[in-house]
């Protein structure tokens, strides 16, 4: 598949998107939520729990609707993915789901099962992505807020091992936007992962157009995500943050995603939703930094990020 003609970095990316029903070519997979959560269950967020099928496919059927055609979930193991239920609803929606493998911050689990899990996370990440029933296509992983702690640091060192193994890229929930430039340096400097299998998740949430251009410039994509995050605002220089990366050369790298994370952040409750992506944002990108960039943004970047040269052997 040739991606981008006319702009530059850009190469023909072979392998195969690793969906939810089965692999892909990665120019069948269309125009793309690229970070959101169809399910997602933590105690540090009691009453804010995703986890009705129902909800997920009106959802889903919503941004098929507004013209979707896939979803990357980055819900990470033991955060309630419902991995069962994913084939189903993409099925029924007629979208396709990548999902994700890893885990999220120490926080969200239960101290004793972590230690259980410590020596054996590479193992369980490679399984997930090539043996179990519903295979994930990506690995998570999250820093802290401008900090990566010794939980990160080893759980990166898994990801990086499994990604080895695999091929399969890493998204990184960067805290608040932070520590962009250390998650590279450990994935990449450290762990020896390619910067354009990593994905920095949550960029918006710190926009320094600085440190945005230098994250840009070791190859690395760049999610924006959560326009349902109304209390980060940061929305509103999302374009300018855009241009910036356009106009330096880097539009082959940048991504866009909902991360809807809550009932009521739902294009079908109160929130803009997965849809608004398309119904929102998209027409602008359009409108202010031409329809050639909307679509590397919406469709080929999304298809060079997952394509994986898919490998199943741990070392």
């Amino acid at each position: 598949m040739t991606v981008m003609s006319g702009m530059s970095g850009m190469t023909e990316m072979p392998g195969m998107v690793r969906t939810v029903l089965g692999d892909i070519p990665p120019e069948h997979l269309g125009v793309c939520d690229a970070h959101d959560h169809l399910f997602l269950r933590s105690p540090m967020l009691p009453g804010q729990e995703l986890d009705d099928p129902a909800a997920a496919l009106g959802e889903l059927t919503a941004f098929a609707a507004a013209g979707g055609n896939a979803v990357a979930q980055w819900t990470p193991w033991g955060m309630g993915r419902r991995m069962a239920d994913l084939p189903e609803l993409s099925r029924r929606s007629g979208t396709h789901i990548v999902a994700a493998t890893g885990l999220h911050q120490a926080r969200h689990y239960d101290a004793a099962e972590l230690a259980r899990l410590r020596d054996s996370l590479a193992e369980m990440f490679v399984h997930e992505l090539t043996e179990a029933e519903t295979r994930a296509g990506m690995i998570k992983v999250a820093g802290a807020f401008h900090h990566l702690d010794h939980h990160t640091r080893h759980v990166m060192a898994a990801a990086a091992h499994a990604h080895h193994a695999t091929d399969a890229p890493i998204g990184i929930h960067l805290e608040g936007g932070t520590a962009a430039l250390d998650a590279l340096d450990v994935l990449c400097g450290t762990h020896g992962v390619a910067p354009h299998r990593v994905l920095l998740g949550h960029v918006h949430r710190f926009p320094d157009p600085a440190i945005h251009r230098q994250a840009a410039e070791t190859g690395a994509f760049l999610v924006f995500d959560g326009p349902s995050r109304a209390h980060h605002g940061t929305d509103w220089r999302l374009m300018d943050s855009l241009a910036a990366l356009v106009d330096a050369g880097h539009a082959h790298q940048v991504l866009l995603g909902g991360d809807t994370v809550t009932a009521n952040a739902r294009s079908t409750a109160d929130g803009p939703g997965m849809s608004f992506l398309l119904t929102g944002l998209r027409p602008r990108v359009e409108r202010e930094l031409g329809a050639d960039v909307a679509t590397a943004i919406f469709v080929r970047n999304p298809a060079r990020a997952f394509a994986v040269n898919w490998r199943d052997t741990l070392h």
